[in-house]
């Protein structure tokens, strides 16, 4: 029987790091958005809104106010794989209680990979309005796997990963800290 070594976790950010990331996106996002007027920021259920949150308060923050748009978009159903899952899938709740109609969406969500989360986003939040503009925001991409021609305006992390790894990212809400995982694909 052959000897297979496992992959041992390894972190790619730690709490430090990732909130100096979140501080360099928010930073990114002021230059091109400015006062966020015709702008507006939707996280994707479940994992990017931990991120949207975070971008949310931080901006809120460094800007001095607090009346910049900011919604939550559920995909369960606009997902190519919802009948496909082994287990029943569990929506989550959407919440964009303003127009996206013209206006120009930050679309928010931890990893991107293959492409087709966003897609998924992208049909869901066209039930919202038509937004005149529409940029990726993400925490970590895996780009040697799109399936999809998508890509992010705003990264943290870029990373080359093999189909056999998977990028974890704890956050200190559901997962007790904050820190961004290379790990072992066991499916």
């Amino acid at each position: 029987m052959p000897n297979l070594k496992r992959m041992q976790p390894r972190i790619i950010l730690n709490s430090t790091q990732l909130n100096l990331t979140v501080t360099r996106l928010c930073h990114q996002l002021i230059e091109q958005h400015r006062s966020f007027e015709d702008s507006c920021i939707i996280g994707v259920q479940p994992r990017g809104v931990f991120l949207a949150d975070r971008i949310y308060a931080k901006l809120c923050s460094i800007l001095g106010k607090q009346d910049i748009d900011y919604g939550k978009l559920d995909i369960t159903f606009y997902r190519d794989d919802f009948r496909i899952k082994g287990k029943p899938m569990i929506a989550d709740e959407t919440d964009i209680p303003f127009s996206i109609e013209n206006r120009n969406v930050i679309l928010v969500d931890d990893v991107l990979y293959t492409g087709r989360t966003i897609r998924s986003a992208l049909d869901a939040m066209l039930d919202y309005g038509r937004p005149a503009d529409v940029e990726l925001l993400v925490l970590v991409d895996r780009r040697l796997h799109r399936h999809l021609p998508i890509q992010a305006k705003y990264v943290g992390r870029v990373i080359d990963s093999v189909t056999s790894e998977k990028v974890k990212v704890d956050w200190k809400e559901t997962d007790g800290k904050d820190a961004v995982w290379m790990i072992e694909d066991k499916d």
